[in-house]
């Protein structure tokens, strides 16, 4: 519930751009609409997240859209509010602008016009920018160690967040630009599912992924939000053989290893979990959260590979997960160990993404 604690922190702000937009409203009757849509707003995510946890039929969906999307909005109404406050404030220090012209019908509509069209359209193009799904490609050299392949392509997908607002063709679009890279393996870094309901494990999901073709197969580390998933064997009738604080070795070529969660709260640490691995051949990690960069290091790991941030899902929240993470998305060397943050392929809650992109990681890997 961490939006809805943003939400109701910033509820004394949200009050103060109401209110300031109401007094820019010059009629009664409209000044009691925006009061009526003002409350709406406010209760809009929370009723999305109620029914979100539901079983509510396909009417809730177009609802649970347009309440997800109030809170963008008011984020953006706050931001331009103050901002434009701030600015008119200045200019009438420095005898730019004079009281009376602020004052006038014209200024006012401008400003109320500013105020309700800027949020609304930030929030349109977050809302764009969501679903479109592209391809960031990255490539890097590790040591060959006794590796028998000089070359390997990892795709790698995290942050899916399947639910009941997910557009019907997403997974279709996923698998299809997923398969058109040619993969060696595909690799998921969790949160596949949005997941505390049963009824939302389609078996429409599973045959989606089994359409993956990789050389070495579907692997994955679980998530925060994918208990229920495991628990319901979804990842196995997927075709995704899931790594939970375990290793394999891939065809003598290289390990990949997964790790629990922090959640789940009796995860192995790396050296636990890396303590039955040879030096031989490299070492892949999928984690799903971006923790534990020196000791990954230390570990010899050679690749690690996360999600979870979605690099804040909307600007200005971008700031608090960089100051988070050492790394909030893309890519970084540190000793021998490359790290890739991948901001995700769906969010949770809003669908608007005003920071990051909805991607595909795939990553062009030598062996020399």
């Amino acid at each position: 519930m961490f939006l809805l604690d943003v939400l109701l922190l910033l509820s004394p702000l949200v009050i103060y751009a109401c209110v300031r937009v109401r007094q820019q409203i010059s009629t009664r009757p409209y000044k009691r609409v925006w009061t009526f849509v003002s409350v709406i707003l406010a209760f809009g995510y929370p009723l999305a997240e109620t029914l979100s946890h539901s079983s509510a039929g396909g009417w809730a969906k177009p609802v649970m859209i347009a309440g997800y999307c109030s809170l963008p909005f008011l984020l953006y109404l706050v931001l331009f509010v103050l901002a434009s406050d701030g600015v008119v404030g200045a200019l009438r220090l420095l005898k730019v602008l004079s009281g009376a012209t602020t004052k006038t019908p014209g200024f006012r509509r401008f400003r109320l016009a500013l105020w309700l069209i800027a949020p609304a359209t930030v929030v349109g193009v977050g809302l764009l920018n969501h679903q479109r799904l592209q391809i960031s490609e990255y490539a890097i050299e590790v040591p060959r160690k006794s590796s028998k392949i000089k070359q390997l392509k990892i795709v790698f997908v995290s942050d899916i967040h399947l639910n009941e607002i997910t557009a019907d063709d997403l997974l279709k679009r996923l698998v299809s630009r997923i398969n058109s890279t040619s993969p060696d393996i595909v690799l998921v870094g969790g949160d596949v599912l949005e997941g505390d309901r049963p009824d939302e494990i389609k078996s429409g999901y599973e045959a989606e992924f089994r359409g993956i073709r990789a050389r070495y197969g579907v692997y994955g580390a679980p998530g925060n939000h994918d208990r229920r998933a495991a628990e319901g064997g979804f990842f196995e009738k997927a075709g995704i053989r899931l790594l939970s604080d375990r290793v394999e070795r891939i065809d003598d070529a290289f390990y990949v290893a997964g790790r629990r969660d922090r959640r789940s709260g009796d995860r192995k640490s790396v050296e636990e979990l890396l303590r039955a691995v040879g030096p031989e051949l490299p070492v892949i990690l999928i984690a799903h959260r971006p923790l534990d960069f020196d000791k990954v290091s230390r570990a010899g790991v050679e690749i690690q590979l996360s999600g979870h941030t979605h690099h804040g899902q909307v600007w200005p929240a971008n700031f608090v997960t960089q100051y988070q993470n050492e790394l909030s998305w893309g890519y970084l060397k540190k000793r021998q160990t490359h790290f890739f943050v991948t901001s995700g392929v769906q969010l949770w809650g809003p669908p608007v993404r005003t920071s990051g992109v909805a991607e595909i990681m795939v990553i062009n890997v030598s062996f020399g």
